[in-house]
């Protein structure tokens, strides 16, 4: 309902309703042709048969859905699937926990040293990916790396020259600590800063109250920032589970298959293979197990919320 002109206020510029519509216009515009037009193009493909014939003839027949039959009837499919959700799993808890200690050690910092520590944060967080991809490469070194370096002091001799690289678990171990540690400032920044709305009286009245530290977060911080703490898990999640370039930069999705994930199955389909149909067709699928993931935390979340 149109809000009636009350006298002695000033009218609102013509057009003025549709200003903040005009502003936003080119970031949607372009997240539709960025984003929008890949994805379409992408399903297109999942539903044709799309080798490097058609590739080089511009032209490729409709199967339907036999790429989805072919890849879901796949047993290392679901081996991948499976590797994946582990993955994504053990990434996020660490980078929650850890980002949610990091946020509260800042809360506790004086002026200085919280400073040093944000700075710290935001030029890890600002490291390009493949940067600290490489440094970490560097560290896990079998010969001259850092880390068997120290560990051979420390009197762990068998890390004389070890191969993290060349064990699964190992190499999915160097992995993790990848991510976790790319990730992890961007949780304890957010964190923190929702912390700071947290007003002080409701901790200074748990106190009196005699509650502990655990207690207060419990009873306190985390119910008031539950939406942010929801927020930052959602997109932990997101960040988590479509890692690529990390994994592919550093193993390939090796040794073995100890750490491929479904971007890097879907993108070693597609390019070893040349079964360009079969990579989109595990693109899609991961879109539709990350959005399922997402709307089943959603309803959980949206549902505790009405029982509160």
């Amino acid at each position: 309902m149109r809000r009636p002109h009350r006298p002695g206020w000033p009218r609102p510029p013509r057009g003025a309703a549709l200003w903040p519509y005009l502003l936003v216009t080119p970031t949607v515009l372009g997240g539709v042709l960025l984003l929008g037009y890949p994805f379409v193009r992408n399903l297109l493909i999942s539903f044709q048969q799309y080798g490097m014939g058609e590739l080089i003839r511009g032209d490729a027949d409709f199967v339907g859905l036999d790429n989805y039959r072919t890849v879901l009837t796949d047993p290392e499919f679901w081996e991948v699937v499976r590797r994946t959700f582990w993955w994504t799993l053990v990434n996020v808890v660490l980078i929650m926990v850890i980002g949610t200690l990091v946020a509260l050690m800042m809360q506790r910092l004086g002026r200085r040293m919280r400073i040093l520590v944000t700075t710290g944060l935001v030029l890890a967080w600002a490291s390009p990916v493949i940067a600290t991809t490489t440094v970490f490469q560097w560290l896990f070194a079998s010969r001259l790396g850092v880390v068997n370096w120290v560990l051979v002091r420390l009197g762990f001799e068998s890390f004389e020259g070890y191969s993290w690289l060349a064990d699964g678990p190992a190499a999915f171990t160097v992995m993790v600590l990848l991510v976790v540690w790319q990730s992890v400032p961007f949780a304890a920044i957010t964190l923190h800063s929702a912390l700071l709305t947290v007003p002080a009286e409701l901790y200074e009245s748990a106190r009196l109250d005699g509650a502990g530290g655990w207690r207060i977060f419990g009873s306190v911080t985390l119910p008031l920032l539950r939406p942010i703490f929801g927020l930052v898990l959602c997109l932990e999640v997101i960040w988590v589970f479509r890692c690529f370039a990390q994994i592919w930069a550093v193993t390939k999705g090796g040794p073995g298959e100890a750490t491929t994930t479904l971007p890097v199955y879907a993108y070693r389909v597609a390019q070893s293979l040349h079964r360009y149909d079969l990579g989109a067709a595990v693109s899609t699928l991961t879109v539709l197990l990350l959005v399922a993931v997402l709307i089943a935390y959603f309803r959980q979340m949206l549902r505790q919320e009405a029982d509160r």
